[in-house]
């Protein structure tokens, strides 16, 4: 069975390329060249990750400082570490680990350099990928959904059926479907371009639409 990550990078790469580097992303004020900057820190440089993943400002600012150096580097250099991915000694080299790690965060990047594009469409992906991000959106949904003001269930037809969040007394329940990749977008806070239906009374898809999540 293919290496699902290395299907996504390759994904990525391939992506960007058509694009260009100065095409716009989901992430503003990040172009396609500092999107790619961002995944190769992630997967090179350790002293960026704390800024990646803490809101510290000190931290942050040497995460930017970090990926603007990189973003500096010729494009198609860019490219290729993004196609070849992390260094031997990087631990994502695990298979397991980098399945775990990474194929949801490629997805989700890759998205936002397509649906940043006039007349986008869905991405076809390929498998085994499909699966393995419902597992993230049935995991990591629960997290991502954990402060939201209703009960939250996801359906992805022929993959199932999870409940991400109980609702608290006096509140209803949303059912969000679609496919798993349309499920962790929304799940992942873009809800403006994952086409799922969302379903349950008005005022509980109201209150889910103005929740604040993303990663």
């Amino acid at each position: 069975m293919p290496h699902s990550p290395d299907l996504m990078r390759d994904l990525v790469a391939t992506t960007a390329t058509d694009l260009g580097p100065d095409a716009p992303t989901l992430c503003p004020p990040w172009t396609v060249r500092d999107l790619l900057a961002h995944l190769v820190a992630r997967e090179s440089r350790p002293d960026t990750l704390p800024g990646i993943g803490l809101p510290v400002p000190p931290l942050q600012r040497h995460t930017d400082k970090v990926q603007e150096q990189i973003a500096a580097r010729p494009f198609a250099e860019l490219v290729d570490q993004v196609r070849s991915g992390p260094p031997a000694w990087w631990p994502t080299r695990i298979p397991a680990l980098d399945r775990a790690v990474n194929v949801a965060e490629l997805a989700v990047h890759h998205e936002d350099l397509v649906r940043a594009q006039p007349g986008w469409e869905p991405t076809p992906l390929p498998d085994p990928v499909p699966s393995q991000l419902w597992g993230t959106v049935r995991t990591a949904g629960r997290m991502l959904y954990r402060s939201a003001p209703c009960g939250v269930v996801a359906v992805a037809p022929s993959h199932g059926r999870a409940a991400l969040h109980r609702p608290g007394q006096g509140q209803g329940s949303v059912v969000i479907t679609g496919t798993p990749l349309e499920l962790l977008l929304h799940a992942f806070g873009r809800d403006q371009v994952a086409r799922v239906e969302v379903t349950g009374e008005e005022e509980d898809v109201a209150a889910l639409a103005a929740h604040r999540r993303g990663a």
